[in-house]
């Protein structure tokens, strides 16, 4: 993967979001965490910096402050940070799209069979899916819905979680506290 070449106060230009299209952003996963997030797929924005949930206006750092997970709200190049707290985040999907509407099912599916391979090797108590509708495709549950899930990844608990997105008006903010705070809960 290239390092990208944006200083830590630089925005990503339209150029460098262009660019961004198929870039990965790193895992940040470590064996036997409390919680690993899993993404649909990092936006252009997270693929031009390098940093999962990275757009302005997505809610995940901020909903992980309030919801307990961590001691005050981390920006995206602080992610690393969530490592000695017992939390990690992956994707179901690797590549940087401009919309998650652009993953077919069969890329979802793929999707699905390489996490439930990781999450076999790492085995962290929960796996907290972000995003229902991936969700059901990429594990072939169309009826599933939000919370805990009976099934298990190996060991691992297995939670369905709103996506944090700022385009997903269904959940504000309070509402996306509650559910993610559950999940911390159930992972102490």
């Amino acid at each position: 993967m290239k390092k990208n070449s944006l200083s830590k106060t630089d925005k990503p230009s339209k150029a460098d979001l262009q660019a961004a299209c198929g870039k990965t952003v790193p895992d940040i996963i470590a064996p036997r965490l409390k919680v690993l997030f899993v993404g649909i797929n990092p936006g252009l924005y997270s693929g031009a910096v390098g940093h999962h949930f990275a757009r302005p206006g997505n809610r995940f750092w901020p909903v992980l402050f309030k919801a307990g997970f961590t001691s005050r709200q981390l920006s995206p190049r602080e992610e690393r940070e969530l490592i000695p707290c017992g939390y990690g985040i992956t994707n179901i999907v690797s590549r940087s799209t401009a919309s998650a509407a652009e993953l077919d099912p069969e890329e979802l599916l793929a999707g699905g069979r390489l996490l439930a391979a990781k999450v076999k090797r790492y085995r962290p108590h929960i796996v907290a899916v972000l995003g229902l509708q991936a969700f059901r495709i990429a594990f072939g549950q169309p009826k599933a819905g939000f919370g805990p899930r009976e099934e298990r990844i190996g060991t691992s608990k297995l939670w369905v979680l709103p996506n944090p997105s700022g385009l997903n008006a269904s959940y504000q903010l309070r509402a996306l506290t509650r559910l993610f705070r559950l999940v911390r809960l159930a992972a102490e």
